[in-house]
C-alpha cells in the first residue's frame, strides 16, 4: 500500500511520521464498510444544511458541496468509483472525492463540529434501518406464502410429535401455522427494533457536543430519524443497536433452523411427507438416487454462523470503556454479514414453502391408532370419570393391544373394553376416527379446522396492522 502522508489524513495533523503499512491494511475498514456509500453520503447532505443554517456555509457552497455529493453517489451505483491509497474508510474516501470535485476548501468544512464518532454511528443507524425495513418486507412475504398454503391445504392430517415420537393427529396447516406464527413474532420484533434503531446521534461530534450549536432536531428530521440521542457520549459509543439486531438475526435463524430441521425429516425416504423441488435440492457425486434438501442443510447450517457473529461482537465490546474506542469497528463485519446471511436465509425459505410439494396420502397412512390413546381417555371423561383415573385405564388398554398383538388398541372387542373398564360402551369405536380426533379441539390454537382458520386470520390481520 502506498503510504499517505499524515499531513493528508482526517486525523493526521497530531503525526509527522509514517504509519506501518501493516497497520494502515488493519486499521482500514474501506472494503467493507462501502456498503454505507449511500448512507453516508446523505449524514453528509443534511448535515451541511445544518452548518448552512448555523450560517457556516454560504448557499453557493452548500450547492456545490450538493452537486459533488450526488456526483459521488453516482459514481458508487455505478461502479466507477475509484478509491485511492489512504482511503481508509467510507468517510475518508467520499471526502477525499469530494474534495477532488469541488476543491478541498469548500470541501475541508463539511466536517466542521463533526466527527468520524458521531458520523459513523450515524450512517450505520441509516444503513441498518433500511436494511431491517427490506427484511420485514421479506419477511411478511415468507409469511403470506405460509399462510395462502395452509390455507390451501387445511383438509391435510398429519401426525404431530413430542420427542420426535407420534403424539397425536393435526392438520398440516396446524403445523405450517406454528412456523407461521413463529415468523410473524420476528416480524413484531423486527418493527420494534426498527424503531430503536431510529434515532439519530448526528450533531454529537467526537463525545462532548457540538461546538457551534447545531440544530440536532433538524438534522434528525432531514435523515428519518424519530428522534435524537440523549446524551452526546452515549450517541458515539452505543453499539447497543448493532448487538439488538444481531440478536434479532439468531432468533430468527433459531426459527429458520427448527423449520429446516422438521422438513429435512419430512423429506427423509422414513417420512415421505414432503417433496423439495429441484431448485432447492442437490444431488450426490457417488450416489445417483439421491435428492439432497441442501437448502434446508444450509439454513439449519447458516444459522450457527450468525449465532456466531452475535457472540463473537459481544466479546468485542464487553469491556470497553466509555465512549468511542477503535473496537467497536468490528462491528461492521459480523453485522454485514447478518443481515446478508438472514436476508438470502428468508428468500430461500420463501422458495422452499412455496415449490415443495406434499403427499397426503403417506402423512395420513402415517397417522396409527394408538395417538388416540388420549382421545380414548377423554371417552370416559365425558361420562363423568376423572381424567387421573381414564388416563390409566386409557393405558391399560394400549397395554392390552400389545399384548395381544393387535395392530392398534381400536382392535380390542367390545368385552375385551369392558373387562378393563365396564363404563366402556358400543359407541366407544367412534373414538378411533383420526378426523373426529382433530374436530374436537376446537379451542383457540387448536387443530380443529375452524381454529386453524382463525390462527391464520389473526397472522393476516397482524401482518396488515
Amino acid at each position: 500500500m502506498t503510504e499517505k502522508p499524515a499531513e493528508s489524513r482526517l486525523w493526521g495533523g497530531r503525526f509527522t511520521g509514517a504509519t506501518d503499512p501493516l497497520m494502515d491494511l488493519y486499521n482500514a475498514s474501506l472494503p467493507y464498510d462501502q456498503k454505507m456509500y449511500a448512507a453516508d453520503l446523505e449524514g453528509t447532505r443534511v448535515y451541511t444544511q445544518g452548518l448552512h443554517k448555523l450560517g457556516l456555509l454560504t448557499s453557493e457552497e452548500l450547492s456545490e458541496i450538493h452537486r459533488g455529493l450526488k456526483q459521488i453517489h453516482k459514481e458508487w451505483a455505478d461502479g466507477k468509483f475509484v478509491e485511492k491509497p489512504g482511503d481508509e474508510d467510507i468517510h475518508t474516501a467520499n471526502e477525499r472525492r469530494l474534495g477532488e470535485i469541488i476543491g478541498r476548501n469548500i470541501a475541508g468544512k463539511v466536517h466542521t463540529g463533526r466527527s468520524r464518532n458521531d458520523q459513523v454511528a450515524t450512517d450505520m443507524r441509516i444503513y441498518v434501518r433500511e436494511e431491517l425495513k427490506k427484511l420485514a418486507v421479506l419477511l411478511k412475504s415468507l409469511i403470506e406464502v405460509m399462510v395462502a398454503r395452509a390455507e390451501k391445504e387445511i383438509d391435510v392430517l398429519m401426525p404431530g410429535y413430542t420427542h420426535l415420537q407420534k403424539a397425536q393427529p393435526i392438520r398440516w396447516a396446524h403445523w405450517i401455522s406454528m412456523y407461521a406464527t413463529y415468523f410473524t413474532e420476528d416480524y413484531k420484533r423486527l418493527q420494534q427494533l426498527i424503531e430503536r434503531v431510529n434515532v439519530s446521534p448526528l450533531g454529537s461530534g467526537a463525545l462532548a457536543g457540538h461546538p457551534y450549536g447545531i440544530d440536532r432536531e433538524f438534522l434528525a428530521a432531514g435523515l428519518g430519524f424519530s428522534g435524537v440521542i440523549g446524551n452526546s457520549l452515549v450517541a458515539v459509543s452505543d453499539r447497543d443497536f448493532v448487538v439488538e439486531t444481531m440478536f434479532w438475526s439468531s432468533l430468527f435463524m433459531n426459527h429458520i433452523s427448527r423449520f429446516s430441521e422438521d422438513l429435512i425429516i419430512y423429506s427423509s425416504g422414513e417420512f415421505g411427507f414432503v417433496k423439495l423441488a429441484d431448485a432447492y435440492s442437490t444431488g450426490s457425486s457417488l450416489m445417483p438416487q439421491k435428492k439432497n434438501p441442501d437448502s434446508l442443510e444450509l439454513l439449519r447450517g447458516k444459522s450457527g454462523r450468525v449465532f456466531g457473529s452475535l457472540a463473537g461482537f459481544m466479546m468485542s465490546i464487553k469491556s470497553i470503556p466509555s465512549t468511542y474506542n477503535k473496537d467497536m469497528q468490528e462491528d461492521k463485519e459480523p453485522l454485514f454479514d447478518s443481515l446478508t446471511t438472514v436476508e438470502h436465509s428468508i428468500l430461500i425459505a420463501t422458495g422452499v414453502v412455496s415449490t415443495l410439494s406434499i403427499d397426503a396420502a403417506k402423512m395420513k397412512a402415517a397417522l396409527s391408532m394408538d395417538m388416540l390413546a388420549t382421545d380414548l381417555a377423554d371417552y370416559l371423561v365425558r361420562k363423568g370419570v376423572p381424567f387421573r383415573e381414564t388416563h390409566h385405564i386409557s393405558g391399560e388398554c394400549v397395554r392390552k393391544a400389545e399384548e395381544e398383538q393387535l395392530s392398534g388398541i381400536d382392535k380390542l372387542t367390545l368385552a375385551q373394553f369392558q373387562q378393563i373398564d365396564p363404563r366402556f360402551e358400543e359407541n366407544v369405536f367412534e373414538t378411533f376416527d383420526f378426523e373426529a380426533s382433530v374436530e374436537r379441539r376446537t379451542a383457540t390454537g387448536g387443530t380443529a379446522k375452524s381454529a386453524v382458520l382463525k390462527q391464520l386470520a389473526q397472522l393476516k390481520q397482524t401482518l396488515n396492522k
